[in-house]
């Protein structure tokens, strides 16, 4: 046996004595305390201390033996075998930093351990095992004159005992939560009446009273009932989670609770999948001459798994309004990321054959990607953005030795109605997959594409246009869905040319000076190039797209949408149009009144006093909730829930602030409940209605300055009138 092995040897005997020696004298006395704890309190009391006793006893026994350590081994040795010479530490130290003698004398040392015959371990405390002994036969005792409790005293006087405590323990509460089949998760326990769990789960309570009540049922915040069944000392029922709730545990024929608080159960809703696209890498691709297959790559993710994925393809042949669609749809196999979870996380890959899928010249295929999960009863589906492949068409040749002067392509900053509609719902589509920088810069672009198209409406009404004019539209849109837009600006352009072409003006003759430098065309009443009704229209249609262009800009898309749709069934309206009137008139402003200049009068004109609006008064429920905990008063709990139950939808922890309104109530003195309820209505207070100031009051300067006004112009009045009276004379 070498040295090294000697040493553990010696080092594990001498720690189990240690541990021996702890038990030895702990087992005494902690026997003696759960009989004395088994007289006094019952099984109940003798249970604690038993755990008690053997979790202190391991812990000083776990001490001890970690304590046994290459010191301790060379202090033993030292003190029982003098061929150690005192110089059993050189054993257990470095060989680096010993000097030439030391490693001499560890050598020696090492040489004569080999024969060594030694015992380390600790001997046994004789006096302490006495010591122990006599203390347990005290407590042993104590417990014999101690009164025996009467076994079964609870069971044979339930109703007088029920009579003398005032309230009822909860001794057992477990909940079994069985989540559905889908998410593959294993059924568990909690041993708290609080749980989270999936949505639709079956959620089965087992809860114990003392003293056993006559009935028993859970009591929900939105006013239904759960009758609790007594199977044996155990009450039981059984609730599908179908959305988070609140509860409380109601009893009947016995004392309340001790704790009959709201207790919580969440419903962890099931997200839908999260889609990502790797290939292509930009919503448009361009097709290339040699291009013969269309590579598409994508990945999807969900918290439970993945069921299925189609990838709906659409050819769209054609220009103009005469646009075929031909669509099908193809099933998709995915690709584990993992091997040990296959569903969670996949990958899907396809090659087009675009030979096969008939692609021509000026022809779009759009793909799109739709994932769906294993939800019961009805799955989640997430569809990916639109990406377009498109094989442009050969340029137009006529405009042959025009190069320098017609523009072949559209402006990319120009959009139809229809492309912005399609624009938005791709941006829709792409949120989950874009931060909010990227979000909103696309959001604005879109923003800016309907901005230009409602200035180009908007010159068919007598709108001026933000920048340069633009009084004829230099292009017309690809798709042909606002092709109105060009065509009434040809007939506009013809039609305003003579009035801006108009012959030299004449120095002081008025009319001249406005048939050359005015925009009578600037004002929507005597544009006359539409018939009314058609105008009508298209100014409806401009005022959708305000909205639109409001919604758009500020980063809100989703609330664009209807007005973009508005806005497009107006213009095609517009478009089905076919009254157009060439007439033209001036401008007729209402002749001012020249004796009225200058003098002040107001009579018969309309004063601007009280244009503000009233705030419209908004419910104060909450506020008036928050200011009752601030000032200790009694609120009106009741009105409270009501609303909170009412608005549960909008709010973003409405059953947080339902169970703080309730513990609240239940504990008027309980300065930290309110403290709590008013930091979480804090957020749900409204914003309050910006109001004006009146004019306050002049203070004794203020007043002594208006009374020397007041009294200069009184003066000034009274020589007025002395001049007067003068000049009559």
């Amino acid at each position: 046996m070498s040295v090294e092995e000697r040493i553990e040897l010696w080092r594990r005997q001498a720690a189990r004595r240690r541990v021996a020696i702890v038990f030895a004298l702990a087992a005494p006395i902690a026997c003696a305390l759960v009989v004395l704890g088994a007289r006094i309190g019952g099984a109940m009391l003798a249970t604690l201390l038993a755990g008690i006793a053997i979790a202190t006893s391991a812990a000083v026994a776990w001490r001890a033996w970690h304590r046994i350590d290459a010191r301790w081994i060379a202090h033993r040795l030292d003190a029982s075998a003098q061929a150690m010479e005192d110089s059993a530490a050189l054993l257990f130290a470095d060989d680096d930093r010993l000097s030439s003698l030391e490693r001499l004398q560890q050598g020696r040392l090492r040489t004569r351990l080999i024969d060594l015959d030694a015992d380390v371990r600790p001997s046994w405390p004789r006096r302490m095992q006495l010591a122990s002994m006599g203390s347990a036969l005290a407590l042993l005792v104590v417990a014999a004159v101690w009164p025996a409790r009467e076994a079964g005293l609870h069971r044979s006087n339930t109703v007088a005992n029920s009579a003398i405590q005032t309230t009822t323990a909860i001794t057992k509460a477990e909940l079994d939560i069985t989540a559905p089949a889908y998410t593959r998760l294993p059924a568990r326990s909690e041993s708290a009446l609080d749980a989270k769990a999936p949505e639709g789960s079956r959620v089965a309570w087992r809860l114990r009273f003392d003293p056993q009540p006559t009935a028993a049922n859970l009591q929900f915040h939105d006013g239904s009932h759960l009758a609790l069944v007594r199977s044996g000392d155990d009450w039981q029922a059984e609730r599908i989670l179908a959305a988070s709730t609140l509860y409380r545990i109601v009893l009947q024929g016995a004392p309340p609770l001790v704790d009959d608080r709201l207790h919580r159960l969440d419903a962890v809703a099931d997200l839908p999948p999260d889609v990502r696209v790797i290939q292509p890498e930009k919503s448009l691709t361009l097709l290339d001459a040699q291009q013969t297959t269309w590579e598409l790559a994508f990945e999807a993710s969900d918290d439970f798994g993945l069921a299925h994925a189609d990838l709906t393809l659409t050819l769209a042949q054609g220009t103009g309004e005469n646009i075929a669609f031909k669509e099908q749809t193809i099933a998709l196999v995915g690709e584990a990321f993992n091997a040990a979870h296959t569903m969670p996380h996949q990958r899907y890959r396809h090659v087009l054959d675009l030979a096969a899928l008939g692609i021509t010249k000026g022809d779009d295929v759009i793909v799109r990607l739709a994932v769906t999960d294993n939800r019961e009863p009805k799955p989640n589906t997430t569809r990916s953005a639109s990406f377009i492949l498109r094989w442009p068409a050969d340029a137009s040749t006529d405009s042959a030795g025009l190069e320098g002067v017609v523009q072949k392509t559209m402006p990319a900053y120009f959009r139809s109605q229809r492309q912005i509609i399609i624009d938005s719902e791709a941006l829709l589509a792409d949120k989950p997959n874009l931060d909010d920088a990227h979000y909103m810069a696309r959001s604005d672009r879109i923003g800016v594409d309907q901005k230009i198209l409602r200035l180009r409406y908007g010159q068919f009404l007598g709108e001026e246009s933000e920048g340069q004019a633009e009084h004829a539209p230099d292009t017309v849109p690809r798709d042909g869905g606002d092709s109105q837009a060009g065509a009434l600006a040809g007939v506009h352009e013809a039609h305003e040319n003579p009035g801006h072409a108009a012959a030299a003006t004449k120095f002081g003759q008025e009319g001249d000076t406005i048939a050359e430098y005015g925009h009578v065309h600037d004002i929507a009443e005597a544009a006359t190039l539409l018939d009314p009704d058609t105008k009508a229209t298209l100014k409806s249609a401009l005022n959708e797209m305000w909205q639109a262009e409001l919604h758009l800009r500020q980063g809100h898309p989703d609330e664009a949408l209807p007005y973009e749709h508005r806005a497009l069934e107006f213009i095609k309206q517009v478009q089905q149009s076919t009254r157009i009137y060439l007439a033209r008139v001036g401008l007729e402003l209402p002749t001012p009144d020249e004796a009225r200049r200058l003098t002040g009068e107001r009579k018969d004109m309309s004063d601007r006093v009280g244009t503000l609006a009233a705030a419209t008064a908004t419910d104060a429920t909450l506020t008036d909730l928050w200011r009752a905990l601030a000032e200790r008063g009694t609120p009106e709990w009741s009105a409270a829930e009501t609303w909170v139950t009412a608005h549960q939808a909008g709010l973003p922890d409405a059953l947080g602030v339902l169970a703080a309104i309730d513990r609240s109530r239940r504990e008027p003195a309980c300065a930290n409940c309110r403290k709590d309820l008013r930091a979480l209505l804090w957020s749900l207070l409204p914003t309050p209605a910006a109001g004006t100031e009146s004019r306050t009051a002049p203070d004794d300067v203020g007043r002594g300055y208006l009374e020397a006004i007041n009294a200069e112009r009184a003066r000034v009045d009274g020589s007025d009138s002395h001049a007067s009276m003068r000049v009559s004379q």
